[in-house]
């Protein structure tokens, strides 16, 4: 499983090309995001998908040195449960 990244988003294609996976995080500033939303289609539900679309996330921030801001609920759930990763965010509120 090879996740594509590109500006503010990473991805996942099926074969066909058509998006089955996908976490959006538009930048807030030159050093902030806002993880918006996570997609997972339903024939991948169940295997993970969505956790690793976030690692996949938290490997650019670092290696971005950027912070991050949750308004998708997915993300907060993710983040509060791998508080390991808490120094990435604008608010430890979560």
């Amino acid at each position: 499983m090879e996740f594509k990244h590109e500006s503010n988003r990473i991805y996942l294609n099926d074969e066909n090309g058509n998006m089955i996976a996908e976490v959006t995080f538009p930048a807030i500033s030159e050093n902030a995001v806002n993880i918006d939303h996570t997609y997972v289609d339903d024939s991948l539900r169940g295997q993970g998908i969505a956790g690793k679309l976030m690692e996949e996330v938290v490997q650019q921030l670092k290696e971005e040195n950027k912070k991050a801001n949750l308004t998708c609920s997915y993300a907060v759930k993710w983040f509060e449960k791998n508080i390991q990763y808490r120094d990435l965010l604008l608010s430890k509120d979560y």
